[in-house]
């Protein structure tokens, strides 16, 4: 299968350059994330892709709209595979406002809330990765599945601390990371 981490979002930028976090809930991509949507879309053009999976927040629907363009595919949003929830960007927005944002796509099987109310342990994030591992390992189409997802998330699924819109192939019947490295 293929991981894709979003785009540069307005918080990235942000916080890429301060430190700090700016605030900035569920945020939109940068240009440059736009940018590096369409790099990654052309990179998987010739791809066999059949299934979309999509995290929820604004970013990585974004991230997922130029490679829709390319590969006319199901599309599976699922809060699972969302960022760890650790700055303001990890609000998340109600399923009905992503509905009527995102009209493509189906939201009404989301929580009304999906995003948690506290910080997110990196265990927690573990779990969820291994959680998705396992449902990905008994999935017949799990080679030809696009997951498009946040760096934390695929960091505790793979174990690799993916760049704004960098794709990573992945096996999920790998074993888990031995070892992480979560930034600090």
């Amino acid at each position: 299968m293929y991981l894709l981490r979003h785009g540069q979002s307005l918080f990235n930028l942000h916080f890429t350059a301060t430190r700090q976090d700016p605030g900035i809930e569920d945020p939109a991509l940068t240009e440059l994330g736009c940018e590096q949507a369409e790099q990654a879309a052309v990179w998987l053009a010739d791809k066999a892709i059949t299934r979309l999976i999509i995290s929820p927040y604004t970013r990585a629907l974004q991230t997922a709209e130029p490679v829709l363009r390319v590969h006319d595919v199901p599309v599976e949003i699922m809060h699972e595979v969302r960022e760890r929830y650790a700055f303001s960007c990890d609000v998340g927005r109600h399923k009905n406002e992503l509905a009527a944002a995102f009209p493509a796509h189906e939201f009404s099987h989301l929580p009304d809330r999906w995003w948690p109310d506290e910080h997110e342990t990196h265990e927690a994030t573990l779990a969820r990765a291994a959680a998705f591992r396992d449902v990905m390992r008994e999935r017949a189409d799990a080679g030809s599945t696009l997951l498009v997802s946040h760096w934390a998330f695929i960091l505790a699924l793979s174990g690799i601390s993916a760049a704004n819109g960098e794709v990573i192939e992945y096996d999920p019947a790998a074993p888990a990371p031995e070892h992480i490295i979560w930034r600090p």
